[in-house]
């Protein structure tokens, strides 16, 4: 949970292996005393005070309607294995010339894999996102093309963001990929 921030009770399950969801839920009531829910479709987990002071995390985490970008983040997560080089919130830049902020970051066999999560953002957003990756594939920030991960809410957006990402390689999953 605590390169996740917030994971809902499938995740937790499929992470951990832990079998039926009724045993999933065991698990986690055994735990309560380092984590907490609230409910948002199914139970989402985050860290207490006493969690967080456990495994030496820093970001207090609370009941949120943000929550829903996280949990769609961590979807890409699991489905990619779960990657050991996964980062969240990584600052993507050269210095005083372009910078974006991708929801996470991983690489694999020497190339990198931007993740992006549109959840509530403005189609105008991504499209000023998408054009500062471009200036930092052609300013020569990445040794090699990065791949784009999108995760979106509807096909509409889906297709819109494929149009966005043209001619660059990108897949775009939507939330009802994960369910």
């Amino acid at each position: 949970m605590k390169r996740c921030d917030y994971l809902s009770r499938s995740q937790l399950q499929a992470i951990h292996n832990l079998g039926s969801p009724r045993n999933t839920s065991r698990v986690l009531k055994d735990m309560s005393r380092y984590v907490t829910y609230f409910r948002d479709g199914e139970a989402i987990y985050y860290l207490t005070k006493e969690g967080r002071e456990l495994v030496n995390a820093k970001k207090v985490r609370k009941k949120t309607l943000q929550a829903r970008h996280f949990i769609m983040r961590n979807s890409l997560y699991i489905a990619y294995g779960c990657p050991e080089t996964w980062k969240n919130e990584v600052k993507l830049e050269l210095p005083n010339r372009v910078k974006a902020i991708c929801d996470a970051l991983f690489s694999h066999e020497g190339r990198y894999y931007i993740i992006e999560v549109d959840h509530t953002q403005t189609m105008l957003a991504n499209k000023t996102k998408m054009s500062k990756y471009r200036k930092l594939i052609d300013l020569g920030v990445f040794d090699r093309e990065p791949a784009f991960i999108w995760i979106t809410t509807t096909e509409y957006r889906s297709r819109k963001l494929e149009e966005l990402c043209e001619g660059l390689d990108v897949k775009v999953f939507t939330i009802s990929d994960f369910i």
